[in-house]
């Protein structure tokens, strides 16, 4: 659901702070862009009003626009949908660290079904010494020859959706919330660049897009959202976002389809019949640096 927190001056800093960011490529400073825009597309662009803010006329016009751009970039026929969150809905993730052999699976299928560029990867997976949750000593470049390694586990992380999210609070233009199911959200269309947020994640879970990945057309997933997997613009941040396209019709998301072991358990945190309830209920779940106060809803668990 759109709401109007997002006010005039907010509307008139933004565009202050983007045209900063414009003076800056002017000096070989990165800033969002895209290449090979119509005039008419470019200016649409420019004075795109925040997501939260538009109409109905106007979020159809801007979806309409990303196909477009699309198109014209990859040659292929994108469907970028609007679907909005579902009432009494509340997304929560669980993962059985007992299960998890480090084997990558869930990282793979996330750069395909989100278009990611080769260099960049929502889900991180950390080799860690048995009994440690000391994240200094998690190795990201474990060899996946011979897994599972004998003395350690597997900590897969990404964005754990905060339910009080200092990355949305570092935001200068309010291009990143919380929406009514619980997924944190980008509007890259919205975002500046100022990567305020990537440090305030204690997570490391934002990255910034520094190109727009040259995939070829049979590499692109069609299957997009605004504030999902959608063509991003260069010079942005961007995130995990639960596979938005995915869950709000009622799939799950690419990561958990893709866990050969089961580890990886998604569901409806207000559902007291969903799996994700039953671990939240019946096993010894934690959170990485609850202490933070952040609140995230990603939990792990050991079954065994």
């Amino acid at each position: 659901m759109k709401n109007n927190s997002v006010n005039k001056t907010d509307i008139a800093r933004r565009r202050f702070l983007r045209g900063i960011a414009a003076t800056g490529a002017c000096l070989g400073v990165s800033a969002p862009a895209w290449g090979g825009n119509t005039l008419s597309d470019a200016f649409a662009d420019f004075f795109q009003t925040h997501y939260q803010r538009m109409s109905k006329d106007e979020v159809l016009a801007t979806l309409a626009r990303i196909e477009r751009k699309a198109k014209k970039r990859y040659d292929v026929d994108i469907i970028c949908k609007d679907t909005p969150a579902q009432d009494q809905v509340l997304f929560g993730y669980a993962l059985d660290i007992s299960r998890c052999r480090g084997y990558r699976d869930c990282v793979h299928a996330c750069v395909q079904e989100n278009n990611l560029s080769r260099d960049t990867q929502y889900i991180r997976v950390l080799e860690m010494p048995e009994r440690s949750r000391d994240l200094l000593h998690g190795n990201h470049y474990y060899s996946e020859k011979d897994l599972p390694h004998d003395g350690v586990y597997y900590l897969p992380m990404q964005c754990m959706h905060c339910s009080n999210p200092p990355c949305v609070k570092a935001c200068p233009v309010e291009a990143t919330w919380m929406e009514p199911d619980g997924i944190v959200v980008v509007d890259y269309d919205w975002c500046i660049g100022c990567r305020y947020c990537m440090t305030a994640c204690p997570y490391q879970a934002r990255h910034f897009n520094w190109g727009n990945p040259d995939l070829p057309a049979d590499q692109i997933n069609p299957d997009t959202h605004y504030l999902g997997n959608r063509p991003r613009p260069v010079g942005v941040v961007e995130k995990c976002h639960f596979c938005v396209q995915r869950t709000r019709e009622g799939r799950q998301p690419a990561c958990q389809e893709a866990c050969p072991t089961g580890a990886r358990i998604f569901g409806n945190l207000l559902d007291p019949n969903s799996e994700i309830r039953y671990v939240l209920e019946n096993k010894a779940v934690f959170r990485l640096k609850e202490e933070l106060g952040t609140d995230p809803k990603f939990w792990y668990f050991r079954d065994a």
